[in-house]
């Protein structure tokens, strides 16, 4: 190749620009493609804690967990004109229970109706608190700049799993209705916990 008379060995820098431009193409495409953004989430067959683990209940849909504190996340199926629910996961949390609950608690308006529990699994205990009401819910919960939004008629079900020294918080929380007809499975499941 030669440039302005003198000899030039040839670069292969225009021939990989159609290439680099090709790559670049794709890899904005499948950033802006709200298709490949909304893919759904591998299907979850086994819901592990720690060293307990369990099978999902049959109809919750696994989807991607919305948050990095969450290790899993599953849409619950509504009822007639109620809307789905939700069941998450999140690892690695506070194991006492006396902590959390007055909290926990404090997201519904005065009046909420709340009952505590505790079950004994193979290898760990469930302290569950179970509230209905009026859910002062906050996609952060403990985040000041997030929005609140008043969620009439909600029950929340929340459990504290403790094995040893490690401890895992779950919640199912939806409308009351939704929760009401979930209620069953989510116990079979914790109790199915090994």
């Amino acid at each position: 190749m030669r440039r302005n008379g003198a000899a030039v060995a040839a670069s292969p820098e225009p021939a990989m620009r159609p290439l680099s431009a090709a790559v670049f193409a794709l890899a904005v495409a499948a950033a802006t493609d709200p298709a490949a953004a909304q893919a759904p989430a591998p299907k979850v067959t086994t819901i592990k804690l720690n060293k307990l683990s369990a099978p999902p209940p049959a109809g919750w849909v696994s989807e991607k967990p919305k948050y990095t504190l969450r290790s899993y996340q599953f849409a619950v199926p509504g009822v007639k004109e109620a809307p789905a629910g939700e069941f998450i996961v999140m690892p690695e949390s506070d194991p006492k229970a006396e902590k959390m609950f007055p909290r926990w608690k404090a997201q519904f308006q005065p009046g909420a109706e709340a009952k505590e529990s505790k079950l004994a699994l193979k290898d760990a205990t469930a302290e569950l608190l179970d509230v209905s009401g009026t859910w002062k819910y906050k996609e952060r919960p403990f985040d000041p700049k997030s929005k609140e939004e008043e969620k009439v008629d909600y029950r929340v079900v929340w459990a504290v799993v403790v094995e040893k020294d490690e401890a895992t918080h779950v919640r199912l929380s939806g409308p009351k209705a939704v929760v009401d007809k979930h209620y069953p499975a989510f116990e079979a499941w914790l109790k199915a916990l090994k």
